[in-house]
């Protein structure tokens, strides 16, 4: 006499679908099922890659190619096995290729519906990010609800409690509660992308006013979600009040900087004083304000090194901007000439140098200027005015100072530079024999 089999769990607990199945599976005709829904994928993956090859070749692109690129298989293979069970089911069991049939249409709405929105929403990153788990979650529950499985493994998830402190909840509050989150947080990336394609297409709205409330309404959106799941898994909101005033003042005190960086930003965004595109000096950074974040602003040096400065910096400090109002901005270059020399005529030979050059405006034309005496020279200024100083002003100075340099050395104009007299007057000084 044989002794009975002993398994680890009851195959009774499994439902009658799946003990049928298993049933099925322990008979020689119950194998002509699987087979041929073997055959069928097979089949249909072959048919789906030769469509795509010929799609290619033909050059199509768009959103046929992706729709069959997508469903092609499964919907092939779903075509087939409803066909195969209508021939097989005068024959044989195919209560498997009627849940594989079940799972085959489960398959082509989850990847319909998940190609609908990456059509939506082409620049919706989160949709690309989390196809995969929100596909293999949807799918997974609606084969252990089409197996009747579902049943049996909710009321194991119910029956295990975890301590959390003086309350208690089960695993399957926490499994709900986690599902409501990433689904509670995908409707907030959902409702954040469109919004932000709505910001997008709103022209009359001034670009600061989009940014500000592109850039509340996400974290905003994402804190509603998270208030909205808390209470499913078990958590009371009250017992949050006491620690979430505490954890506030502990980050008012130690992250003051960086809320008020962030509050900076905000007030930058929203009064237009500094724009991406305009060129700034604050402290000792000068560059072009190529963006504009949320903490910090990025300045674009004509040196082509990025000064990443704090907002705060930008809205308690003096900010000079050199295209605030207008782009024109006055160059001022300075240079010493000897006291014997004709000074109009040097005064002349700088205005005329300025004029040659294409970058200086003629309106305000330059002007020379006489500044200073000096200990061996006297100073003169030659001030122009140029209407693009984010193109840098070191080779127009370079330029002109390397014509001055000729045009005075052929005027025989001089550059003098420091000298200093020594004279030793006859006899001895003290301490010397």
């Amino acid at each position: 006499m044989n002794a009975p089999l002993n398994l680890p769990f009851d195959l009774a607990a499994l439902g009658p679908l799946v003990n049928g199945l298993i049933h099925e599976l322990t008979t020689a005709q119950g194998w002509w099922a699987p087979a041929a829904l073997a055959v069928c994928v097979a089949l249909s993956m072959r048919l789906a890659a030769r469509l795509d090859r010929r799609l290619a070749e033909r050059g199509r692109s768009g959103r046929i190619t992706s729709w069959v690129h997508r469903i092609g298989w499964p919907f092939i293979a779903l075509a087939l096995a409803i066909v195969v069970r209508s021939v097989l089911a005068r024959f044989v069991p195919v209560s498997l290729l009627s849940v594989a049939i079940d799972l085959l249409v489960a398959v082509v709405v989850i990847r319909s519906i998940l190609l609908a929105l990456r059509q939506t929403f082409p620049k919706a990153r989160w949709v690309a990010g989390f196809e995969q788990p929100i596909a293999f979650t949807v799918w997974l529950l609606t084969a252990l609800n089409v197996l009747d499985l579902l049943p049996a493994l909710l009321h194991t998830l119910e029956s295990v409690v975890i301590p959390l402190g003086k309350s208690r909840i089960t695993l399957l509050q926490l499994v709900t509660g986690l599902l409501t989150v990433a689904l509670s947080t995908l409707v907030a990336l959902w409702v954040s992308s469109a919004l932000d394609a709505r910001l997008a297409s709103a022209t009359a709205m001034p670009s600061s006013a989009r940014a500000v409330i592109g850039r509340i309404a996400k974290p905003m959106l994402m804190l509603i979600a998270l208030l909205i799941a808390l209470p499913v898994v078990g958590i009371d909101l009250t017992m949050l009040s006491v620690f979430s005033g505490a954890l506030g003042v502990g980050l008012g005190f130690g992250m003051q900087k960086i809320a008020a960086n962030y509050i900076s930003g905000f007030i930058i965004l929203l009064d237009n004083s500094i724009e991406p595109g305009r060129l700034i000096r604050v402290d000792k950074y000068r560059g072009v304000v190529s963006e504009i974040a949320t903490r910090y602003t990025v300045l674009k040096g004509l040196d082509g090194v990025d000064a990443i400065v704090p907002n705060e910096m930008l809205v308690g400090s003096v900010v000079e901007s050199e295209t605030f109002t207008n782009t024109r901005t006055r160059i001022p270059l300075q240079v010493g000439v000897a006291y014997d020399c004709d000074v109009e005529q040097a005064m002349a030979i700088l205005v005329d140098i300025a004029r040659a050059q294409p970058r200086v405006l003629t309106d305000p034309p330059p002007l020379a200027f006489l500044v200073n005496f000096g200990d061996s020279s006297i100073t003169l200024e030659l001030g122009f005015w140029v209407s693009d100083p984010e193109a840098g002003t070191l080779g127009l100075r370079s330029a002109i100072n390397m014509e001055i340099w000729r045009r005075f050395r052929d005027a025989g104009i001089q550059i003098p530079f420091p000298q200093r007299e020594v004279t030793v007057k006859s006899g001895t000084l003290p301490g010397i024999v």
